[in-house]
């Protein structure tokens, strides 16, 4: 009698599977917010190990007189281009096939999810690289001179009103139309909530929230508020630079003791001098001026600890442990945070991604931004194995320096 499998229904299951892997990867952008595709066939734009962009420059705006004797002479349009290299990104999960008999969570759809997230958040650390170590800088005083003590030191309106006219300066694209050469385009602002706190101090973003906008309306797409010509973006997801400011008076200044995994709810340090029960630590080589490290993180130390060089830790990792793993040796320190707030519009990056992909038959897909999810699909001789994972091949650039300005500020959050 003929019945029905889930091989012969696979695309069905296959569905089942995509919507999940769509439903991790879609909404939650950071820095690739900043991001628009470069134009044109992205299945032959994204060939090479590099590629430039050309573009044309503007015509400035001349002093020219037209003679009654000799002839104007021309101007000669400049050529500038905008360099991308590609690289790919790409994971997976194996699972055996037993595992699918005794498992009494719904793992099977879960796994799915993590997958996608994964691949949002790889890809989007492409575009946080380019947006964190941009030239265009603003900085009320050197990133290691950061205090969260010091008021002139933090987020105020004034910053706003500076990144304001450096874009517009550079006629930076915005949100209204293309905001090329308008008097108030419209952009926006990306920070994390600490730095975002003293803003809320200022009272402007709340009066605007309460007398310009009293439905709620610009609460969208984590909009917090605008101020400005900035849509106001505070994500906790956002970079910080972990102790790359100021020390503190009771510095702590010490390594790792021993290679710690991700997940891991102690460390070991070479020192403990001056380390309390619910102070920041950031694990991580510090991030100097032009430096930028994805896998520093910062803990807390946990309430329980009273002294020794075991210190037990309250992290951002799914357990409440370590988000990454670190190798011995790794700097750990309390200075204060420096956290960058990055000023741009939606063409402030320029992306490319491969368009084509092989699939599990062997035949060519379609793909977008996100990349391409592989599988499930069994492996080993006897398909004892199910695997899962993603990839991507792509890249991200800056259109110009001018478009997009990071700034640079500590938070009274830790003074």
């Amino acid at each position: 009698m003929a019945q029905n499998t889930p091989t012969n229904l696979s695309d069905s299951v296959r569905v089942q599977y995509l919507a999940q892997y769509v439903m991790g990867a879609k909404p939650a952008r950071v820095y690739g917010a900043y991001a628009s595709p470069v134009p044109g066939n992205m299945a032959e734009i994204s060939k090479g190990s590099a590629v430039q962009v050309p573009f044309l420059s503007t015509l400035p705006p001349t002093r020219q007189t037209i003679s009654t004797t000799s002839d104007i002479v021309p101007r000669q349009v400049q050529d500038a281009t905008a360099t991308i290299t590609p690289t790919s990104r790409g994971d997976a999960i194996q699972d055996t096939e037993i595992l699918y008999t005794q498992v009494y969570t719904d793992y099977l759809a879960q796994r799915s999810r993590l997958v996608g997230e994964q691949a949002e958040a790889s890809i989007d650390l492409m575009a946080q690289d380019v947006a964190l170590q941009g030239k265009n800088v603003y900085r009320p005083a050197a990133r290691a001179s950061l205090d969260a003590g010091t008021t002139t030191h933090r987020l105020t309106d004034n910053a706003f009103k500076i990144a304001q006219t450096r874009l517009q300066a550079m006629h930076t694209p915005g949100w209204v139309g293309d905001g090329v050469g308008m008097v108030s385009p419209d952009w926006f602002a990306t920070m994390h909530p600490d730095v975002y706190y003293d803003l809320l101090l200022g009272g402007n973003v709340v009066t605007y929230g309460l007398y310009s906008n009293p439905t709620g309306a610009i609460i969208l797409n984590n909009e917090l508020g605008k101020l400005g010509a900035f849509r106001i973006v505070a994500d906790p997801r956002a970079k910080v630079f972990g102790g790359a400011g100021a020390d503190n008076a009771s510095n702590v200044a010490t390594t790792l003791s021993g290679a710690v995994t991700e997940l891991a709810t102690a460390i070991v340090v070479a020192s403990a001098t001056n380390i309390v029960a619910g102070m920041q630590l950031t694990i991580g080589t510090e991030e100097t001026a032009g430096t930028h490290y994805p896998d520093n993180e910062i803990v807390w130390v946990d309430d329980s600890y009273t002294s020794g060089t075991t210190i037990p830790v309250i992290g951002q990792g799914a357990n409440g442990g370590l988000k990454f793993a670190h190798a011995t040796g790794v700097a750990v320190r309390n200075a204060d945070h420096t956290y960058p707030v990055v000023f741009g519009g939606p063409a402030s990056i320029a992306k490319l991604y491969a368009s084509n992909y092989i699939s599990d038959a062997g035949t060519e897909m379609s793909a977008g931004d996100m990349g391409v999810m592989v599988g499930p699909k069994p492996a080993g001789n006897l398909n004892q194995w199910a695997l899962m994972g993603w990839k991507f091949y792509g890249g991200f650039g800056l259109w110009s320096e001018g478009w997009l300005l990071r700034g640079e500020f500590s938070s009274s959050i830790q003074a």
